[in-house]
């Protein structure tokens, strides 16, 4: 299968890169032919389904390990998930499965893996593979792919996708982040009583305002917004 590198691999491995927990930010470039991570090193897989299906692959360097240390009782596979969720939607619409962890050596070899390396300063702090399940598309066209077939999409009808409510947003940096205790405040860039987002797979698909159910909070949508490329 040919490995050559495609516009859409690139933004994929930007997009990661940008939502790795890294203390600094990193440069994606593409791996040399031998260049790979440790085969005993720990890789989070996850399938992409949609119009380019690919397994998309993460290894993480000591030092994004280590910012990821407060994050409590996530597992890697959950921490790492957020990136590889940005990585899969430079693809196109689909559905990113499960995330799980394997040994790097079984996921970063063989036919059609592209592999990047993603730099700070002189080292490589961590590793991102892209394999191809279908055809690759010539290189370097840009042409965006052409949408799922309605009787394509069909199949993922009864897939489970996870939506999130968000009523805001803020930024801190991994120091703040780690230093958090019970009782701090953080403030958010909306005002009270804004609508909330509701989110698939970190697009926004609606709006609405947050209500309590039986005790439980719940969202009463007031807009919808897309329901298209949820991938």
């Amino acid at each position: 299968m040919n490995t050559t590198a495609t516009m859409s691999d690139q933004q994929a491995v930007t997009e990661l890169a940008r939502l790795l927990p890294s203390p600094v930010p990193l440069a994606p470039r593409r791996a040399g032919e031998f260049e790979r991570p440790a085969p005993d090193a720990t890789a989070v897989v996850a399938t992409f389904v949609g119009q380019r299906s690919a397994e998309l692959m993460v290894v993480a360097q000591q030092s994004v390990t280590d910012a990821m240390a407060g994050a409590g009782t996530l597992s890697l596979a959950e921490a790492l998930r957020p990136a590889l969720e940005a990585a899969s939607r430079a693809l196109g619409p689909g559905v990113l499965g499960t995330a799980e962890t394997r040994p790097a050596g079984e996921v970063f070899t063989g036919p059609g893996t592209v592999v990047y390396a993603l730099d700070a300063a002189a080292s490589t702090e961590a590793w991102f593979g892209f394999r191809e399940k279908g055809g690759v598309p010539a290189a370097g066209t840009g042409a965006p792919a052409a949408p799922l077939p309605s009787g394509a999409m069909r199949v993922l009808y009864d897939v489970e996708m996870t939506l999130t409510t968000e009523i805001g947003r803020t930024r801190l940096p991994v120091r703040d982040v780690l230093e958090l205790t019970p009782g701090a405040v953080l403030e958010l860039d909306r005002s009270a009583g804004s609508p909330a987002d509701v989110m698939v797979n970190g697009r926004l698909v609606a709006r609405g305002e947050v209500v309590v159910v039986d005790d439980e909070y719940a969202v009463r949508i007031t807009e919808i917004v897309s329901t298209e490329n949820l991938g």
